[in-house]
């Protein structure tokens, strides 16, 4: 399954509203969608099986997952910092906003990935 294109712009639209890391956002095709990153930090991405992948604190994975996420699966194991958001929960402009400032909290925690 390709990628929502809408949903990628829509996301892309959701990080313009943080011009403090406008430099830092990058775009890279992974996981068979297209990921945006935060100095080199996956924040969200259109996923390739539909919905919102997104990153999130490991510690707040199960309080994700009880406002409707689901836990990543890679590999056959489920981790723990790592979601899928189902297209119902983003729906609206202001629920895409709300799950992207989760990927982007966490993603300006780090430190920048060495390239």
């Amino acid at each position: 399954m390709a990628y929502d294109e809408e949903l990628a712009r829509r996301i892309g639209a959701a990080l313009a509203e943080y011009p403090e890391h406008a430099a830092d956002v990058t775009e890279q095709r992974m996981f068979g969608g297209l990921a945006f990153l935060l100095r080199g930090r996956m924040v969200a991405a259109a996923s390739g099986r539909g919905g919102l992948m997104l990153r999130c604190d490991p510690a707040e994975t199960d309080q994700r997952v009880a406002a409707g996420a689901e836990r990543m699966e890679m590999r056959g194991r489920e981790l723990d910092g790592w979601l899928l958001v189902p297209e119902p929960l983003i729906a609206g402009e202001s629920e895409l906003a709300t799950w992207v400032a989760v990927g982007v909290a966490y993603a300006a925690s780090l430190p920048p990935k060495k390239k």
